[in-house]
């Protein structure tokens, strides 16, 4: 088993495969270096002399700047290697070529899902409760309780999604709320829906109701507590109407376009970019080839990797919307007074990534080479197929309800430090390396750390997909054994 891995013939650092000893002679392609510090695994080695001042490589591309000469077999890190991004872009998309997006290609690949009357598919048929603020949180809880001991066999499951705003709240503040609830509630996996509401909260029922749009009405049910002389004798009086209709519905064959995946990491180390990620890049390009779509979100851990997203849009247009969105978010940053490259995180850090630019080199491999379709706005739904990127911080919560929210019916979340989080979709953790598969194997759904004992890239993937599959088709991810099943949203403006 090699002991470095180089991912580019252009990069100018290796990672450490395992920890490596200072005066330690490892392989390097044909070469051996003579290592001048102990390397943590995960971490990188520097492959030849590098200048003070100089870009140094790592996927192929610049990962930020020398603060000092390094000599080869150095370690690279935080100590002597450090960012070069500082603010907004200035981006040449009025060249882009426009891509061909290639007819969907047959694909065997099937799994059993729900087919809904708008024409989306559901990996479950669960019924979803939702706040419409969180004064109501405990209230729709009980439900969900209550609604699992009475109905919880006729149905996938009743599900609460309590948040802590819907109050207090004004403008764009409000708005993001009311949409980010609504595309929740549009949402396939939800056989049924119902809303549940105070009363004198900013995020009125009766607004909440009609924003969502493109749903069997008959499949949506709204409660006021405070309108109601029993609001728990209400709510189960609804949730039996709706598990009435959900339990007629039947899992059908269904075509691997069928499938709208979230990708996401949580917790990079430094073989996320080896394993993980790439490896759910060929399932995205597996998915969007057949005609299905895949979501990309985290926009700080795009930058400085947007050149690779915009080269594969699908139009001009679609480059000039992912620059703004990434030039955009740039400015959230810094009209907060916070540099853009606030990031990685001390867990990144620790798991030898140094910079932003290297973290996202790292996580836009996530994407595939699929061809970028349309970028969307936080609470929008995917319509389309291929690749599209959504607007949304990194915070990992946030993150992965929004890709809910998008449509995405499997989320794919690889991590190379762990974490129990789950959302209301299945949430499948692939980890980027094998002791954290072995330590957590509660946690962790899939392990793409044995790419780095062998494994053929092509067979982890077929492997991956068979899992996908039968998640799909009701298998449970480990988010659903654990009940580990939350919702976030992005807060933005004052507070009242």
């Amino acid at each position: 088993m090699r002991s470095v891995w180089r991912i580019d013939e252009k990069d100018d650092v290796a990672v450490a495969l395992r920890p490596i000893a200072r005066q330690e002679r490892v392989m390097a392609g044909d070469s051996v270096i003579e290592a001048l510090d102990a390397i943590p695994s995960g971490h990188k080695l520097a492959l030849r002399p590098i200048a003070a001042g100089e870009q140094v490589r790592k996927y192929g591309w610049p990962i930020g700047r020398a603060l000092t000469a390094i000599a080869r077999g150095a370690h690279v890190h935080t100590h002597n290697l450090a960012t070069g991004l500082a603010g907004v872009q200035e981006f040449q998309t009025n060249t882009t070529v426009p891509r061909t997006t290639p007819q969907p290609a047959r694909d065997a690949a099937t799994f059993k899902g729900f087919r809904r009357s708008n024409g989306r598919v559901g990996t479950r048929n669960e019924l979803w409760i939702l706040p419409t603020v969180g004064c109501v949180n405990r209230t729709a809880e009980r439900l969900a309780r209550l609604g699992n001991e009475r109905f919880g066999q006729r149905i996938d499951g009743v599900h609460a999604f309590t948040h802590q705003f819907g109050c207090s709240q004004l403008g764009d503040d409000l708005d993001r709320t009311r949409s980010l609830l609504a595309a929740l509630a549009r949402h396939p996996n939800a056989g049924g829906v119902l809303l549940i509401g105070l009363g004198c909260e900013s995020n009125q029922l009766d607004a909440l109701t009609s924003s969502v749009q493109g749903i069997d009405p008959e499949r949506l049910r709204a409660v006021a507590a405070q309108a109601s002389g029993d609001e728990m004798e209400a709510g189960m009086a609804a949730l039996e109407e709706l598990v009435a209709i959900a339990a007629r519905d039947q899992r059908q064959t269904c075509p691997l376009s069928s499938l709208t995946l979230g990708l996401k990491c949580g917790g990079s180390d430094g073989f996320s970019g080896i394993t993980a990620n790439p490896l759910l890049g060929r399932i995205a390009d597996r998915v969007t080839q057949a005609g299905g779509a895949a979501i990309l979100t985290e926009i700080p851990e795009v930058f400085g990797a947007e050149h690779l997203l915009m080269e594969r849009a699908s139009n001009a247009e679609v480059a000039r919307d992912v620059a703004a969105l990434v030039n955009g978010f740039k400015r959230y940053f810094l009209d907060h007074g916070q540099p853009v490259h606030e990031n990685p995180s001390p867990g990144n850090i620790a798991g030898g990534i140094t910079t932003l630019e290297e973290k996202s080199l790292g996580a836009v491999q996530k994407g595939g080479h699929a061809t970028v379709t349309g970028v969307l706005r936080y609470g929008e739904s995917a319509t389309q197929p291929g690749l599209s990127l959504l607007e949304s911080p990194g915070n990992d919560a946030i993150s992965s309800t929004a890709l809910v929210a998008a449509g995405a019916n499997v989320l794919l979340f690889t991590t190379g430090r762990g974490t129990p989080l789950g959302f209301p979709v299945p949430t499948l953790k692939i980890s980027s390396n094998s002791p954290l598969a072995a330590t957590k194997p509660h946690w962790i759904d899939f392990d793409a750390g044995t790419l780095l004992a062998g494994i053929e890239p092509q067979q982890a993937a077929e492997e991956l997909l068979q899992l996908i599959l039968e998640t799909a088709s009701g298998r449970p991810a480990r988010n659903e054994l654990n009940d580990e099943r939350e919702i976030a949203i992005w807060k933005g403006g004052v507070t009242l």
